[in-house]
């Protein structure tokens, strides 16, 4: 695995079979997405884990986030949607509560935190049990007949979207009614020349941070399969 600057004055991505976009911060100029462009005209493979929103638990907010890369994939044929998905099937986050003189934390069920165990048939996701999406996106096909659009990962049957900006709650008491939605697509293959003459895919995940450790006193264990999912989405497009 190398790293690549896309502001080199050598326009280097043909020499990589995929190349993979996790959780980009700051906005996308216009020459880096011509350069993006021109690699899937001819042939390139990309993985986009892109954050559409972002959430802050330290404030309990969260708002949206844009980099250009949003309105670039949905010119390619793929929207993530400007959302934050929920789901009944969701992990926990530890709330302090104070009893008496005693401080303790208790775990509390964050639907914005979905767990996915749904899974389409597909090599790149074969062998998954559960992936967690933290505070991730929903998504939408906007191409057009000669592209084929894949969903790779789905919610619950008990699962809605907030818009964002919002305020957590991490007390609140939710209900059946939250849960409107179900088989949201979180992740998905689009498949097509995009301008060139040769067939590219594209893994697009709407959610960036599935796969960050961070670094130093930030780093934290992830779930297998999160890391499983994105060596997978590598392996295959390389088709390795």
């Amino acid at each position: 695995v190398e790293e690549i600057y896309l502001s080199d004055t050598i326009e280097n991505l043909p020499n990589y079979e995929t190349v993979a976009i996790v959780a980009p911060k700051d906005s996308f100029p216009v020459g880096h997405l011509k350069q993006l462009d021109s690699y899937l005209a001819k042939g390139g493979k990309l993985v986009v884990a892109i954050n559409r929103v972002e959430g802050d638990l330290s404030t309990a907010s969260g708002k949206s986030l844009e980099t250009g890369l949003e309105s670039w994939l949905k010119e390619k044929g793929i929207s993530v949607e400007n959302n934050f998905v929920v789901d009944a099937n969701c992990g926990s986050v530890g709330v302090r509560q104070q009893q008496g003189f005693f401080n303790f934390t208790t775990n509390v069920r964050f639907p914005f935190l979905p767990i996915i165990s749904e899974f389409a048939d597909h090599p790149l996701t074969a062998g998954l049990e559960t992936v967690i999406l933290p505070f991730a996106s929903s998504l939408s096909f906007t191409g057009d007949s000669t592209q084929q659009y894949t969903p790779l990962a789905f919610t619950s049957d008990k699962s809605g979207t907030r818009s964002a900006p919002l305020y957590f709650d991490v007390q609140k008491q939710w209900q059946e009614s939250d849960f409107p939605l179900s088989r949201l697509p979180l992740a998905a293959v689009l498949s097509s020349n995009f301008g060139g003459q040769q067939l590219s895919h594209m893994v697009v995940i709407g959610d960036g941070d599935f796969a960050v450790n961070g670094e130093g006193q930030q780093a934290q264990q992830l779930q297998g399969d999160n890391v499983s999912f994105l060596v997978n989405a590598i392996d295959w497009l390389s088709d390795d």
